[in-house]
């Protein structure tokens, strides 16, 4: 991995979607789909793949001149951060869809689970070799996890839905060894549905995030998050489901809590972790200044050394105005000038 400074700075995942490329009022108006949306996207089929190629190119200039020293895609070809796996997977059926409750408990289209999952070639393997490409700065790619899938999923197939998880558990790991061989720094999981279904999580989760790990030995992350800004306004006060979190074999844990004013003292379990600390919140289009950013990353020093922390966003960018993503990327950017200007004469 190229070396990273103190206070790095990441997107969690997406960033915002050209206009020209995506629906934009079609995505805002629904929950993150589950099976394919191929109605939010703006260019005919036979341009899709050049129009996505440009449009990421964008995303990882703009990331570039905001100063960001970890660099994702931009998940710029994604319907959602998780349905561009969950419907590439042999075994389930995504022409005739199950459904399954979201995390506001209304349902929703999801792939059926006909058969035994499995993975019929890599990916996002080509994404993450442009993104190498492109760039010679650090790279990450994410991944949906395998506890979230089979949330998002109808089971038609399997004796229960840690069986399930498991399987998706299997198919993620050959991902994720394939997205490093690729030229990936760090591999981010996202299982927002730990935080979603904490029971559940509680029962299989630790081990189905371990054994899509099995075997790993470049960077991880794994992020959990109370769902987009946009979609979902409430935010709880702390987490349902984190500390668990302890015992993985995950190297960095990406949290939220700009948004939220979560009460960091729950990094008081979280000690040997690397910590994405999301500073950006993402309900509101307003840019943060560097100092607003830079104060919110400092509540965390208390509980974890700045040599554990990398300054992130709260979630997604996928459904900010381009101009406000922009914005906020400038200002983690700064903060981190700032934080590491005082930590050096400290």
């Amino acid at each position: 991995m190229p070396s990273l400074p103190l206070l790095p700075t990441s997107l969690v995942g997406s960033y915002a979607q050209p206009d020209w490329l995506i629906d934009r009022s079609k995505l805002a108006d629904r929950f993150p789909p589950r099976v394919r949306a191929k109605e939010l996207w703006r260019v005919a089929p036979e341009f899709l793949a050049q129009a996505q190629d440009d449009a990421t190119l964008l995303a990882i200039r703009a990331q570039e001149e905001a100063g960001l020293d970890i660099l994702t895609d931009g998940e710029i070809r994604r319907e959602s951060y998780s349905n561009h796996v969950a419907t590439a997977l042999g075994g389930v059926d995504i022409d005739t869809p199950g459904t399954a409750l979201d995390r506001s408990g209304h349902p929703n289209p999801v792939p059926r689970i006909a058969g035994p999952i499995r993975r019929p070639h890599p990916i996002q393997v080509d994404d993450v070799r442009f993104l190498r490409e492109h760039t010679d700065r650090t790279i990450k790619m994410t991944v949906p996890g395998p506890f979230t899938m089979s949330q998002q999923a109808q089971n038609d197939h399997y004796a229960d839905a840690e069986s399930a998880a498991m399987a998706y558990a299997e198919v993620v790991n050959a991902e994720i060894a394939d997205l490093f061989a690729a030229g990936a720094d760090v591999v981010q999981i996202d299982e927002p549905y730990m935080q979603a279904r904490p029971d559940a999580a509680r029962a299989y989760g630790p081990a189905a995030l371990n054994a899509a790990l099995a075997g790993i030995t470049g960077t991880t992350a794994v992020h959990i998050c109370f769902g987009y800004a946009a979609i979902i306004h409430e935010r709880p006060e702390g987490y349902s489901f984190l500390p668990e979190l302890a015992g993985c074999s995950v190297d960095q844990i990406s949290i939220e809590t700009a948004q939220s004013g979560l009460d960091l003292g729950v990094l008081a379990d979280l000690t040997d972790k690397t910590i994405l600390l999301g500073a950006i919140d993402l309900s509101t289009p307003e840019v943060e200044t560097p100092e607003l950013v830079a104060e919110r990353t400092r509540r965390a020093f208390e509980w974890i050394p700045p040599e554990q922390i990398v300054i992130a966003t709260d979630c997604g960018m996928k459904y900010l105005p381009r101009r406000s993503a922009e914005g906020k990327m400038r200002a983690m950017a700064g903060a981190a000038r700032l934080l590491r200007e005082e930590l050096a004469e400290a």
